[in-house]
């Protein structure tokens, strides 16, 4: 494995600029972060090309897509098995109301993130979808009653 190189304060504001901006044009982002258009463009494509820069990607306004339900919603298992855990991951990036799904530590094995057109819809999803996995022992679904802060770009 190749060791990446120590990023600097400028390569950390060319990061936090891109996750604000993803669109900006590399003239302004050179000047935002005090280098050369043609230094700011080699230190972008070395961090895309060491992988810390993935991709870029559309932030889109759920309500305009007629998205108006977020939860976050825990899942246990009922078995603590890697092939359960397999299934699981497996039936869930199938679902396209999951956007996220983290496996953590504590009490439940999964947290998702969910977005529905309303609750209605969620209903369905939790009742005829997520809790019909055979894997799934639990779910508590935690409602989005706003977000005041969201990086996620």
């Amino acid at each position: 494995m190749q060791l990446l190189r120590i990023m600097d304060l400028i390569d950390q504001k060319i990061l936090r600029t891109l996750t604000a901006e993803g669109r900006i044009p590399n003239l302004e982002l050179a000047a935002r972060v005090g280098l050369s258009p043609s230094a700011c463009l080699r230190r972008v494509q070395e961090l895309e090309r060491q992988g810390i820069i993935k991709g870029y990607r559309a932030v889109i306004d759920p309500a305009r897509i007629g998205i108006t339900f977020t939860a976050y919603v825990t899942v246990g298992l009922n078995q603590h098995t890697k092939a359960a855990q397999e299934a699981f991951e497996r039936a869930v990036a199938r679902a396209p109301q999951v956007r996220e799904c983290h496996n953590i530590t504590g009490t439940v094995e999964y947290l998702l993130r969910v977005e529905a057109a309303d609750l209605a819809a969620y209903k369905h999803f939790h009742t005829e979808i997520l809790g019909a996995l055979p894997q799934v022992d639990r779910l508590t679904t935690y409602v989005v009653m706003g977000s005041p802060k969201d990086d996620r770009a």
